[in-house]
């Protein structure tokens, strides 16, 4: 009977892709490269893989029905339908699927997905570690994150139990694909279908996905192309640990490490044909420079072609520390930040708040530095400067007289930077920032006028709860004619969206 109810015909399953064909899966994989200049010591990069499905797996792994830790649980039932949804177009293409829900093959004893595994033949090139977990490889550090407690984030402490019985309902065992917990069965499936690329989504990336005798490792260390679907997987990660960041910032930290060291990531919106757009909200509220006219036109030129949505919240004319539809900002990857000295309401300003908490990122251009607090004032958010944007603003210098920007020496390789004159002028005038946080990285420092008066940081990134942070003093209108800081702006939002900088 459980059999009966597992099992989906390939033609029902089919009717909906009727006459798709079997193109090859174009992906971009992100992966970490090294750079000292960078934030970590590592930028991202990205490269075009074509693989043909014939020469594809996807393995799901641990996707259960029930864990013991109840958001764990509670994330997997999330994902579980975008997973199945992923997973069968990428069936009806000809990727091989195997269901990985490690401790449940009981449940699955008498399906033919089961007894497809056990039948396999002996792989000759079977690894002889193959069916044993695998908690480093060679030149791998630390993980990132503590999960040393077990890594559950419920309010409420929950005891460890085996809670699973079987993977998700909502994600189909079709006639064809393989159930399997098994290193050795799962190798020789591969070997014997020629399957040499592999997908790998599922739960968690700090455990299972990365250790188990078909997760990451094995995978990677044994030859295999494998790749982590990023945005179908998650961690055991307690904010209360180390590094005491979000749950969701946890996960990208994982996700961070298995692109430096491990194998790199894809999106796997692309198996659906419906690659994601970064979505980019602008904040504006200011009087000075325009920039509610200046950001947009940039944004139209520079960065809509290049697939990001854009979205603007700009004061209200009437009540001008009143953001109208600052609710985008709950679905933002990016916040880009040009107010001058504005309170919100305090439901609004906590939205703002919200949201940096989480770790997400955020770029700054010129008054951002003193975006929501008043002169001499406590009201607002006075330490935003210091403590988001890691930097000092003390007030500026006279207006009228332009300042040079110069590339800091150590940073010069910063990916920020990449195809920025060594040294260029903007019709900015000079922000007093003598001093950065500890935590801030100097790219750009600025002089006032061609005898050098003054120096000033300019530029630079830094850290909050775990995101990145992007600030540069630059922004009056002259600058954005100018390529230098169009140019600078593009690669600083690239790189707070963890794109590869081209």
């Amino acid at each position: 009977m459980r059999a009966r109810l597992l099992l989906v015909s390939v033609s029902m399953l089919l009717l909906s892709t009727v006459g798709l064909e079997a193109d090859p899966l174009t992906l971009t994989a992100r992966y970490r490269a090294p750079n000292a200049a960078d934030l970590g010591g590592y930028e991202v990069r990205e490269k075009t893989l074509s693989w043909q499905p014939k020469q594809t797996a996807i393995v799901i792994c641990d996707m259960w029905d029930k864990h013991w830790c109840n958001g764990a649980t509670q994330r997997v039932a999330e994902m579980a339908p975008r997973m199945n949804q992923v997973v069968a177009k990428a069936r009806a293409k000809g990727v091989f699927i195997i269901h990985a829900p490690s401790e449940c093959m009981d449940f699955y004893k008498d399906t033919p997905q089961r007894k497809l595994a056990q039948s396999a033949p002996l792989a000759k090139n079977l690894p002889t570690d193959i069916g044993a977990w695998c908690r480093q490889i060679t030149n791998e550090p630390k993980l990132p994150i503590d999960d040393s407690d077990g890594g559950c984030d419920d309010t409420e402490p929950s005891k460890s139990f085996r809670a699973w019985k079987r993977q998700h309902e909502a994600i189909v065992i079709a006639e064809g694909d393989a159930v399997s917990d098994s290193g050795k069965e799962i190798w020789n499936l591969l070997e014997a279908r020629g399957i040499q690329n592999v997908i790998i989504m599922g739960v968690h990336a700090n455990m299972c996905v990365l250790g188990r005798p078909f997760g990451l490792r094995q995978m990677a260390k044994n030859g295999k192309n494998v790749v982590l679907a990023r945005d179908l997987t998650d961690a055991m990660y307690n904010p209360k640990k180390a590094p005491f960041v979000s749950h969701r910032r946890g996960t990208e930290f994982v996700i961070e490490h298995i692109e430096r060291y491990v194998a790199p990531s894809i999106d796997s919106s692309e198996i659906l044909g419906e690659a994601r757009k970064p979505h980019v909200v602008f904040l504006i509220g200011e009087d000075e420079y325009k920039t509610e006219v200046s950001l947009p036109e940039f944004a139209k030129k520079e960065l809509e072609p290049r697939g990001i949505r854009c979205t603007f919240v700009l004061a209200d004319e009437k009540e001008k520390s009143r953001f109208v539809g600052l609710e985008a900002l709950k679905n933002a990857d990016l916040l880009v930040l040009s107010v001058r000295r504005r309170i919100p309401p305090p439901n609004q300003l906590q939205m703002v708040r919200d949201y940096l908490e989480s770790g997400k990122p955020l770029l700054g251009i010129r008054t951002a530095s003193h975006a929501f607090c008043l002169v001499d004032k406590p009201e607002g958010w006075p330490g935003f400067d210091h403590d988001v944007l890691g930097g000092d603003y003390k007030m500026h210098y006279g207006k009228g007289v332009a300042t040079v920007c110069t590339a800091i020496e150590e940073s010069a390789k910063h990916p920020i930077l990449t195809d920025i004159p060594a040294k260029f002028e903007s019709k900015s005038h000079l922000y007093k920032n003598k001093t950065l946080a500890k935590t801030a990285t100097p790219l750009l420092r600025g002089n006032i006028g061609p005898e050098g008066k003054e120096n000033e940081f300019v530029a630079w990134t830094n850290t909050y709860k775990g995101g990145r942070i992007f600030y540069t003093s630059l922004g009056s209108p002259d600058d954005f004619a100018d390529a230098s800081f169009r140019r600078l702006l593009r690669n600083g939002i690239d790189w707070a969206l963890e794109r590869e900088v081209r």
